[in-house]
């Protein structure tokens, strides 16, 4: 996740003995990494499952607040952006459906502001169609990049079941995904790529290809964005945020070391405090393990967040961060406390053997 990110200056500050300088580098990286927008434009002919997709992505409940509306009809009439929960710099577009008459393909890039897109996932239920293709080859031609999904395949699973005396799911979906290519091929589609997806059934399918896809194609700085939102459902992606975040934290090591040989009373410990309960969060965020996800996976499931939260283990568990309060952590003895599980005392111990100069060097 930090590979992107050019540490050329803070070498040059730490040879030249300017840990200060070093610091507000580092600062600067690390701030410029987490503000890095991602903009999906989500586009496709009415039906097609665009605004389930845009739930989906975003582990949001149709049902909730913050969903964008579904329906058997067309529900998307303007572009609309929808922000990631927890991360607001990651933003699926619910566009209009392409085709309509209010949205006539030769004029739709120009309406929805494709300039602000860093890509777009074309969505179609069924055959990809005339429009599709007409979308598809126009972005091309401003040179962005698009990809083909096909929705509802559980919709089409359940079918061929019912009507085939032998069945065979894998052999329903490359036969779909086969169709696909060769209408795309024939309306003159180079080289099409095309995911199967099921928008209830995220975590099946062809999700883990598209994100291996988008994640292999995107700009170096995009890809901590994408990874950031990527939703928790496989093991696979978990590992990538672990692996992502360990990746950092070496820098927040250093800051840490840094301000806390300030020879100010008092004043290392709140700052130690407040940068471990910050860190400690982003990792909560990142693995859903936060009080609004939380929240939304109770309210999605039907098991109560007492429940769920039950279950935490670590000895940074929900009720323990959000407890820690940095302004008030000041003293000796809040430092003790801070230091009173072994889980605790293993991040300070973290922080002062990574926070050197060698490890950044």
């Amino acid at each position: 996740m930090a590979d992107f990110l050019d540490t050329t200056e803070i070498k040059e500050a730490l040879q030249n003995n300017n840990q200060a300088l070093a610091v507000d580098k580092i600062k600067k990286l690390l701030e410029k990494a987490a503000n890095t927008p991602l903009n999906i434009g989500i586009t496709g002919e009415s039906g097609s499952g665009k605004s389930s997709f845009v739930n989906a992505f975003r582990g949001v409940d149709h049902q909730d607040d913050q969903a964008a509306p579904t329906g058997v009809v067309e529900t998307t009439t303007e572009v609309k952006a929808y922000t990631h929960p927890s991360y607001p710099n990651f933003k699926l577009w619910d566009l209009p459906g392409i085709g309509t008459t209010r949205f006539p393909a030769d004029q739709y890039l120009k309406h929805v502001g494709f300039e602000r897109f860093d890509f777009f996932i074309i969505i179609s239920a069924t055959r990809f169609s005339e429009n599709d293709v007409k979308l598809a080859k126009e972005i091309l031609n401003m040179g962005k990049k698009f990809y083909f999904v096909r929705s509802k395949v559980d919709n089409d699973l359940q079918n061929a079941q019912r009507s085939q005396r032998n069945f065979d799911a894998e052999q329903t979906l490359a036969l779909i995904r086969e169709n696909c290519k060769k209408g795309l091929l024939k309306e003159g589609v180079q080289a099409p790529q095309v995911f199967l997806l099921s928008n209830f059934e995220l975590r099946h399918h062809d999700f883990h290809r598209l994100h291996a896809t988008l994640e292999r194609e995107l700009p170096e700085h995009k890809r901590d964005a994408l990874l950031s939102a990527m939703p928790n459902m496989s093991l696979e992606i978990i590992e990538k945020k672990k692996e992502a975040f360990k990746s950092k934290i070496r820098y927040y090591a250093f800051v840490s070391a840094e301000f806390a040989a300030v020879p100010l009373p008092g004043l290392s410990v709140v700052v130690d405090v407040a940068l471990i309960v910050g860190v400690v969060q982003q990792y909560k965020t990142g693995f859903a393990l936060d009080g609004p996800s939380l929240q939304r996976l109770a309210d999605s499931t039907g098991v109560p967040l007492k429940d769920l939260t039950s279950v935490l283990r670590s000895p940074l568990s929900l009720n323990t961060i959000n407890n820690i309060n940095p302004k008030t952590s000041t003293s000796v003895s809040s430092c003790c406390w801070l230091n009173g599980s072994r889980g605790r005392l293993e991040i300070y111990s973290i922080i002062w053997n990574l926070g050197s100069i060698d490890s950044l060097l």
